[in-house]
């Protein structure tokens, strides 16, 4: 089953995240300009860039249609693995399951913590070290939520709901540690806060269009599948 869930995971993604990039467009795309126009106006001097902004949409649709296409076959191997490996049996279930975990693990925390910011807001910190810190905050995320369905596999004599609250209470004490003890990194300068917040909407729309669809495309793909073998 490894080869026809990677099949229906890259399907998925793919599917998920030309949707997402149709979502990013419609909703995002407005508020970046109003953005980029708020930045050329305060600038002293206009450099060009290298891409002009008809090819930089395009390339929007074109990144976030890769990026899916990686994150679901990532999603569909996973998923495989899982398959015998937890409680839930089907594949519409597990899927959906997964999806909203790699939507939090992934991006949620590392989106709380370290929210992006449009052009024209400069972080208090370089690039590289704001990088640096929002990969640390999606590794310890996600390897949070793994020793979470680890520790309701070591509590399988335990009620589902007993597990599910003792994994639910290890995974959110460790995203509140991971939240105090990860550096902060504040912004400088000012942005109308309106734009900056429905910037940050349309960021965190875009993910959830993506893992959304992932999960219910997967989802969809692999009861299927698990038809035809049973």
């Amino acid at each position: 089953m490894f080869s026809v869930y990677l099949r229906a995971g890259l399907a998925a993604g793919l599917l998920a995240g030309l949707l997402a990039g149709a979502f990013a467009f419609l909703a995002g795309e407005p508020l970046l300009e109003e953005a980029i126009r708020l930045e050329e106006r305060h600038a002293h001097h206009h450099h060009p860039e290298p891409f002009g902004r008809t090819a930089q949409k395009a390339g929007l649709i074109a990144a976030t249609s890769l990026y899916g296409l990686a994150a679901g076959g990532v999603f569909g191997l996973l998923s495989a693995y899982l398959r015998g490996r937890t409680d839930l049996r089907d594949g519409w279930s597990r899927s959906l399951i997964l999806a909203g975990a790699a939507f939090l693990g992934t991006f949620l925390l590392p989106f709380l913590k370290y929210p992006p910011y449009p052009p024209g807001v400069e972080p208090a910190v370089g690039v590289g070290s704001r990088t640096l810190y929002y990969l640390a905050a999606l590794i310890l995320s996600s390897l949070a939520i793994f020793f979470a369905w680890r520790l309701a596999k070591r509590l399988s004599d335990l009620s589902r709901p007993a597990r599910h609250l003792a994994a639910g209470g290890f995974l959110a004490g460790c995203w509140a540690l991971l939240f105090f003890l990860l550096p902060a990194v504040p912004a400088a300068g000012e942005f109308p806060a309106g734009l900056l917040w429905d910037y940050r909407l349309s960021v965190l729309g875009t993910q959830g269009v993506l893992w959304a669809g992932i999960g219910v495309l997967f989802g969809l793909l692999a009861r299927r599948a698990e038809r035809r073998v049973a």
